[in-house]
């Protein structure tokens, strides 16, 4: 018997701009697999939108990332430079997650993708096992050029193309010589050899068979075409079996071991990878001299990968009332979701992993993610369901019988409906609720309290397998101690933040001769909340008071003793700027607290051009006057607040002319990781010079951006901008 069925990648005069640059870069660099993200800047996330070279069940965890994540892709766009990993041991140090995922041996590079006004994403390669784990200068110049080439041929198209939910995979396959005149000579040729022969495409699907190994397998080729041998042949179900597989391809180094079949008999099976997939050669091995027992049916089987030439143990073949195996790709997928719950923060966060990673990890189309509130199911999260239908569920008693939802929570017993029919037997009116055709219901509890509910829906029937159940089940325990953590976290950043708006000014005062403008940015990550304060004092109608500080710490302590640190500043604002510092630091060392406090204090009096300027330990403010460069203004600081209660604070005479431009800000402004915060200052004081004139709403978030483009803040950061009248 032989046949042959075509793979499904597409081919890349078929991939438009991306895949064919994609693909150019992969083959120009020596790579073995690539990835093409595109920066969403609204969401703040990469989305893949081009892959080649590697199996879409390797790829499906990593399709969208959010731009804060410890991952190579995301560094390289947030810290514009190139990512090296060059081993395995590497990416367990840096990105544990990754390498959580995807334990095998390759070298790694992602490099920014930078456009003329924007950064359109990142580019990622692979290198087999065999590269070097150092790359050379040469060759990350010439990495960083291709992504260079990329970026520009999007700069220049019209209509450059966006991330979808299914990204674009591509072929890296290049059309045989031969390929188009002999294809029979080839399967003869095949059919021929005493061994037996497969071909695998990438995704593991087999694609080509002899006769050999047909009969090796025991299985007609007809049976086998199109299917994974692990599961067209039940004996060769084993995790260790598709690992090798994964190992294969990913590292791209040739992988052997052995099994036993049915009957006994070793088979050796040999791997041989590239970029169009894996042939694997089947032969009998001799047996062992002292063959190892075999392990008992409820020993799980080792799942590390084997390469070169050296046979690893056989794989038992497992017992028919055993249940089968969870498969290797979802231990990895379940290990990847738990690394990525645990780095969840809020329940949005929550929401939006379980609806962008766990749905298309298990196909589903629908998600409602509630909470066990006061007695009820109060929904926290959906997708894919109509807002009128979220109304009906929200809300519901835990005791309900129109759902599942409150039974499964009751029992802490997860269901599983693989249609309408199952589910309308035991609750008839739920089919009707969603017009979903087969569900999962996941109980979330933590220590048998229950915490809420999980439920994935499909929009058709849907079987559930027994290693699906069970990895939906182990995930629901994750999702649990995630969402009760994100609850906990949020009704502490609620209270923070509400605290905040009240200490904060609501807005600033209106200064004859005086505009003036502000900006509080919480960081990208965290409580989302700092001790980062500003003020403006109105002294007298030519005198005003322009105050910033930083309160050590990012928590409701930090928050409250901002207003305390505010108040003492008002309640002595009119006498002078080092006498306002020295009554401030009183005040706090009386508090007692070991939180440390910077603050930045600055007497403007427009009248005579004139400012008067104290520091307690705070970044130097940034000026420009007309006519002149923009500069770091040179001070001299005091003591930070809450170190010694009788420390002098020197003050520092400024002239402002008028046009002038003052910038007070909090460290979270130039602390940019991998620069130094000074030449961050003095660029930021260069472009003050260069919009002179420019309207200081705009001109303070121009400095912004101009210090983090890509808005991930890793600090909280308080700005505030003031300009004197031209006369």
């Amino acid at each position: 018997m032989r046949a042959a069925v075509p793979g499904d990648a597409e081919q890349p005069g078929e991939a438009g701009l991306l895949g064919t640059a994609l693909v150019d870069t992969v083959r120009r660099t020596g790579a073995s697999a690539g990835m093409l993200y595109l920066l969403d800047e609204a969401t703040q996330t990469l989305g893949l939108a081009a892959f080649c070279g590697l199996p879409e069940e390797v790829v499906w965890p990593w399709h969208r990332v959010p731009l804060g994540a410890a991952t190579p892709g995301s560094v390289a766009v947030r810290e514009d430079r190139l990512v090296w990993v060059g081993s395995q041991e590497d990416m367990v140090r840096v990105y544990p997650r990754v390498a959580a995922s995807a334990p095998y041996r390759f070298a790694l590079a992602a490099a920014p993708l930078p456009g003329r006004s924007r950064c359109w994403g990142s580019l990622v390669l692979l290198w087999p096992a065999s590269h070097p784990e150092r790359a050379s200068r040469r060759e990350r110049g010439h990495i960083s050029a291709e992504a260079r080439g990329i970026a520009h041929a999007l700069d220049q198209s019209p209509d450059p193309p966006q991330a979808s939910e299914q990204p674009l995979r591509v072929s890296l396959t290049e059309p045989h010589p031969y390929a188009a005149g002999a294809p029979q000579a080839a399967v003869d040729y095949a059919e021929r050899l005493p061994e037996g022969t497969l071909a695998l495409d990438l995704e593991g699907r087999i694609t080509f068979v002899n006769s050999a190994a047909s009969a090796l397998l025991g299985r007609a080729a007809d049976r086998l075409l199109g299917a994974r041998p692990w599961q067209s042949a039940p004996w060769l179900d084993q995790p260790a079996v598709e690992e090798h597989y994964r190992t294969a391809v990913i590292s791209r180094e040739p992988v052997e071991f052995t099994a036993s079949d049915p009957s006994g008999r070793l088979l050796c099976f040999q791997l041989y990878p590239d970029a169009s997939g894996i042939s694997v050669r089947i032969v009998p091995a001799p047996a062992p001299l002292d063959p190892a027992p075999a392990p008992a049916d409820d020993q799980p089987a080792s799942a590390g990968p084997s390469r070169s030439s050296t046979p690893v143990s056989a794989a038992s073949q497992p017992s028919s009332a055993a249940p089968r195996p969870t498969h290797t790709g979802r231990l990895y997928q379940l290990l990847h979701l738990a690394s990525a719950l645990t780095e969840t923060v809020a329940v949005s966060d929550v929401v939006e992993l379980v609806a962008g990673q766990v749905l298309p990890a298990f196909g589903a189309d629908g998600l409602v993610l509630s909470a066990a509130e006061a007695g009820r199911l109060k929904i926290t999260g959906w997708h894919g369901y109509d807002r009128q239908t979220i109304e009906r569920l929200d809300g519901l008693p835990l005791g309900t019988d129109i759902t599942p939802a409150g039974h499964v929570l009751s029992t802490g017993i997860p269901s599983f409906f693989g249609s309408a029919e199952e589910l309308a037997d035991e609750f008839p009116q739920a089919p009707l609720i969603s017009g979903k055709h087969a569900w999962a219901f996941l109980p979330l509890l933590i220590s048998g309290r229950p915490v809420g509910c999980c439920i994935l829906s499909y929009d058709r029937p849907h079987t559930f397998t027994a290693d699906e159940r069970a990895v939906l089940t182990s995930l629901a325990g994750l999702i649990a101690q995630a969402l009760d953590r994100a609850q906990l976290y949020d009704s502490a950043h609620g209270l923070a933040l509400g605290l905040q708006e009240t200490l904060l000014p609501h807005s600033l005062p209106a200064v004859p001769g005086l505009t003036m403008a502000a900006r509080y940015l919480p960081a990208s990550r965290g409580m989302d909340i700092g001790g980062d304060f500003y003020d403006v004092i109105r002294l007298d109608a030519t005198t005003v008071a322009a105050v910033i500080g930083d309160v050590q710490g990012h928590n409701v302590s930090a928050a409250a003793l901002m207003g305390q640190v505010r108040t003492a500043i008002r309640a002595t604002a009119g006498a002078p700027p080092d006498q306002v510092l020295t009554h401030t630091n009183h005040v706090l060392m009386d508090l007692g607290t070991d939180l440390l406090v910077s603050t930045l204090y600055a007497r403007i009096d427009l009248a005579h051009g004139q400012a008067t300027l104290a520091s307690a330990g705070h970044p130097p403010p940034l000026l420009h006057r007309p006519g002149q460069p923009g500069l770091v203004v040179d001070l001299d600081p005091g003591p930070l607040f809450g170190i010694d209660i009788d420390t002098p604070y020197p003050v520092t005479d400024l002239p402002l002319p008028p046009g002038s431009t003052l910038a007070l800000y909090t460290d979270g402004l130039v602390e940019v990781p991998g620069t130094d915060p000074d030449r961050t200052a003095a660029d930021l004081a260069e472009h003050l010079a260069l919009q002179p004139t420019e309207d200081v709403e705009n001109l303070i978030d121009h400095l912004i951006r101009r210090a983090w483009p890509t808005s991930r803040y890793t600090d909280d950061t308080a700005l505030l901008l003031l300009r004197t009248a031209d006369r």
